[in-house]
């Protein structure tokens, strides 16, 4: 995919420096922000967050409609955006050169901080699709090109010895994939992003909705095979489902270039904490947001302007 558009990426990154006006040696840039879908989670608080940073501080932040972790990993690296929603697989992915970016790592970027899980959310509107097991031969969407949803979707069927062969596999992205749903062209879909989500939460108004939960032998295989996954329950009053389901999650977290200036990337995850409970006011997923859980990634380092914020919390976190 990245050859394909690279291309196109070499106009991008040309006007790249007229629209996003770059971050600066001292900051007080003008930064993009890919997000998701616009009837997605990334989209939805990274408006949010975006338009809070903005009026708060110098860093004007724009959250732009994107395909994804993925899509948002290879914007950035094209300098046309220099921050992103990623999940924390997916960044992981790009870092080492694995799975999605197989050969082709990207690591010209650091953690800004970890702001809620997305759980793997199994959507259908069929009440017999009780487990995993029971999307054999069915219809299902399992993500949109760029995504990391595919290989989350991938995962969790394969811990159930499941493979793509095994089902009728469609490539939709969330608002696509509920279309799909209500006009019965599909059984299922995978929608990774936190619950609730706008497209499932419409659907859910309208009609029945059934999530799928997996059961603990086989979350704990899936952990086991895949470390980045954690345990997760989606309450019953979230969609109005008749019980809860238990799946698993993963941390959504916001990642910069390396160029981005250390002012900004202060500004960024400072305004975040200290406006939390605004925030939390404008969306749910502010009422996620934990310090301790922000700092808790590993697997990439964090951007020097973001640890200087934690420092300030008498939190050390692992810097380039």
């Amino acid at each position: 995919m990245r050859k394909a558009i690279a291309l196109l990426g070499v106009l991008l990154i040309a006007a790249s420096a007229v629209m996003a006006g770059g971050s600066g040696e001292n900051g007080t840039g003008e930064l993009r922000f890919g997000t998701g879908g616009d009837q997605g989670t990334y989209y939805g608080f990274g408006s949010v967050l975006a338009q809070r940073i903005s009026s708060e501080t110098d860093t004007a932040v724009t959250a732009v409609v994107s395909n994804g972790s993925q899509d948002n990993i290879e914007m950035m690296d094209m300098e046309y955006n220099q921050l992103g929603f990623v999940q924390s697989d997916v960044m992981s992915y790009a870092y080492n050169g694995t799975n999605l970016f197989d050969g082709n790592p990207i690591s010209n970027f650091s953690t800004i901080g970890a702001l809620y899980m997305e759980q793997v959310q199994i959507v259908t509107l069929n009440p017999n699709i009780k487990t995993v097991a029971d999307l054999k031969g069915k219809t299902v969407s399992i993500g949109s090109s760029g995504s990391g949803v595919y290989y989350n979707a991938i995962d969790v069927l394969g811990a159930y010895g499941l493979t793509e062969s095994d089902i009728t596999p469609t490539y939709q992205s969330f608002g696509d994939s509920v279309d799909a749903l209500q006009d019965g062209k599909i059984d299922a879909a995978f929608v990774v992003a936190g619950a609730p989500t706008v497209a499932v939460s419409t659907l859910a108004s309208t009609r029945d909705v059934y999530l799928v939960s997996i059961d603990d032998e086989h979350i704990d295989a899936l952990i086991e095979a895949s470390p980045y996954y954690s345990k997760n329950i989606i309450d019953a009053s979230v969609y109005g489902t008749d019980e809860d389901c238990q799946t698993v999650a993963i941390a959504a977290v916001v990642i910069a270039r390396d160029d981005v200036a250390e002012d900004d990337a202060y500004n960024f995850i400072s305004t975040i904490f200290n406006d939390k409970d605004s925030i939390a006011a404008s969306h749910d997923k502010g009422n996620e947001l934990d310090l301790a859980f922000a700092a808790s990634i590993t697997n990439v380092p964090y951007h020097p302007g973001a640890a200087k914020f934690y420092a300030e919390q008498g939190i050390e976190v692992p810097v380039k």
